[in-house]
This record gives structure tokens, C-alpha cells and sequence, in this order.
């Protein structure tokens, strides 16, 4: 593992334990509202969409995530869905209006609007869902990270030890079927950790299932990342994090499974 990358990670992980279980709630919603904006940044330079769309989208993510919280204190009606579909049609209204009268040549005018929408759909309704899972507990956000962190080291060294045969070659040549496994593994070493020090009344074997499927999505969250780069022709998202990449890298897999986790959580 690259040096820059082993003392990042040094730094920042106890850093984020400290500031998301010694710091209300909110903060971490504050939290989430900046790394979205710097991840759909990343996305959109990646794309290459027009600057006043790159604003436009942001600014909708940060209205999208900021109403979590207007509605958590009653200062919104609490018609969650009501409220954050409105804002997403609100938004779309916005920017194709604004494509149709900033620039008359309707040429490529598919390719501004979709971008920046599918930047905006891609970040901010995924990390709403670990706000939602925050309220459930912190506890639940720990579990997440944890399972997405063993996920990706395991994936990559039982991947480099194992690994012969390609998971899917067309969108992330180094990613091995030996790796995928290690993935699964690792979310379950993680669940099962996690679970005996953090949750009291829950049976073990929740812990074993959960970690296994955030092994299973965090692949999949990675792979979908992989693919828009492949396609834009970038190797990295950014280079903001010493050794790690861009925000967008280090968020791709948890973007999905904070999603299929607070989904497992409602079902538990």
C-alpha cells in the first residue's frame, strides 16, 4: 500500500471517529453536505459539464441535503418524499430552463442537462440515506465505515494474493473474483466486530448477514464509480486526498451500502 495512503488514513480515521460520535448529529449532516459538493464536483469536471451547470447541481445537493435537516427540527413539513421530490423537479426545471436560454445552439443539449441531473442523483439522495441511517444511531455509522473499509482492504489483499481470473475486466481490469470474495469477507469480519462491541440485543448472526451484503455492495458501488471513469477516460476522480485520490474515489462504495444498509435497518 502507497506510504501517502497508510498516513492519510492514519490521520483522518480518528479524526472522523472523534468528530462523528463526540459531535451531534447535525455536524455529520454538515459533513455529508461537503463532501457531496466536493464529490459532484469531481463528477462534473470529470464530464467536463459547462461551469454554470457544475453550480446549479451543487447548489441543488446542498438544498436537497440541507432539508433533511429544516425537517428534523419542524421547520419543514416532514413529507419527506413530498418535499425532496419537489426539489428534484425543481431542480430539473431549473437547469434544463437554463440550457434552453443560456446557450441557443441546441446541440450536446442532452449531454449538459444529464450530467449535471445524473451527478446530482448519483451523491446527494445516496448520502441522505446514511443521515437517515445517523439518526438511527451512530452506532450504524460506524458499522458502515467499518464494513466498507475491511471490504476494500481485504478485496485488495486477498485480491493481489489470490486473484487470477478478472471480476470484470472492461470496467476495472485489476479487480479479481478472489478480490470480490476477500469483499464479502470483509464486511463480515467487520459486522461481526463491530456488532459485539456497539449493539446489545441483536443477534450475532444480523451482524454476519449485513456485513456479508455491504461487502457484496461496496464492489458493486466501486464498479459503478470504475465505469464513469472508464467512460470519461480518468484514472482518478481528483487528487485532493494524498494517496486515495479524489472525495468521489473514497466515497463510491459507501454510497451504495449506507443505501442498502439503512434499507436493512428499516426491515430489522
Amino acid at each position: 500500500m502507497h506510504p501517502k495512503r497508510i498516513i492519510t488514513a492514519l490521520i483522518a480515521i480518528p479524526l472522523l471517529y472523534l468528530y462523528i460520535t463526540r459531535l451531534p448529529p447535525p455536524f455529520f449532516l454538515i459533513l455529508l453536505i461537503i463532501v457531496g459538493c466536493l464529490a459532484q464536483f469531481e463528477f462534473y469536471r470529470m464530464y467536463k459539464t459547462k461551469g454554470v451547470f457544475i453550480f446549479l447541481g451543487i447548489l441543488s445537493g446542498t438544498i436537497f441535503l440541507g432539508s433533511s435537516f429544516l425537517m428534523k427540527e419542524g421547520l419543514l413539513h416532514k413529507d419527506i418524499l413530498n418535499i425532496h421530490t419537489t426539489i428534484l423537479v425543481i431542480s430539473f426545471i431549473i437547469i434544463s430552463s437554463t440550457r434552453l436560454f443560456i446557450i441557443k445552439d441546441p446541440s450536446d443539449s442532452l449531454k449538459d442537462i444529464s450530467s449535471t441531473i445524473i451527478g446530482l442523483l448519483y451523491i446527494s439522495p445516496l448520502l441522505l440515506m446514511q443521515w437517515y441511517l445517523m439518526l438511527k444511531g451512530v452506532e450504524w455509522i460506524l458499522f458502515l465505515y467499518a464494513c466498507v473499509w475491511a471490504s476494500d482492504t481485504f478485496a485488495l489483499y486477498i485480491g493481489k494474493a489470490m486473484g487470477k481470473r478478472r471480476l470484470y475486466e472492461s470496467v476495472s481490469p485489476n479487480k479479481t473474483i478472489a478480490g470480490a470474495f476477500g469483499s464479502i469477507i470483509g464486511g463480515i469480519v467487520a459486522g461481526v466486530f463491530i456488532g459485539l462491541i456497539f449493539f446489545v440485543g441483536i443477534d450475532l448472526y444480523i451482524f454476519v448477514i449485513f456485513g456479508g451484503i455491504v461487502g457484496f455492495i461496496t464492489i458493486v458501488g466501486d464498479l459503478v464509480e470504475s465505469m464513469f471513469k472508464r467512460d470519461a477516460g480518468i484514472k482518478d476522480s481528483g487528487s485532493l486526498i494524498p494517496g486515495h485520490g479524489g472525495f468521489l474515489d473514497r466515497i463510491d462504495s459507501a454510497l451504495f451500502a449506507g443505501a442498502v444498509l439503512y434499507i436493512l435497518v428499516l426491515i430489522l
